[in-house]
């Protein structure tokens, strides 16, 4: 099972916050999730990003790779770190 920590969209028509999931790849954008590590709400001014960070690290851990989109997110949160070298 090839998972992937991505964004899940939630929210009404022309107001959208995310939920960050862990779900199976080939698994649609709102298909089933395995877990929801936290969610990203750009509306608000800052922006708020909620993960849960044992989760998070957990998951990547077991191989999880994240989007490009998620890893900045949590690059923000402190989550994620590049790599150095």
């Amino acid at each position: 099972m090839a998972t992937r920590i991505r964004l899940r969209r939630v929210g009404r028509k022309k107001q959208p916050e995310y939920r960050i999931v862990v779900a199976e790849s080939e698994k649609a954008r709102s298909g089933r999730v395995v877990e929801t590590l936290g969610h990203y709400n750009p509306r608000t001014e800052p922006v708020t990003i909620t993960v849960d960070a044992d989760k998070a690290r957990a998951w990547l851990a077991k191989g999880a790779t994240p989007s490009d989109t998620v890893r900045a997110l949590l690059k923000q949160a402190g989550v994620f770190s590049a790599p150095t070298g």
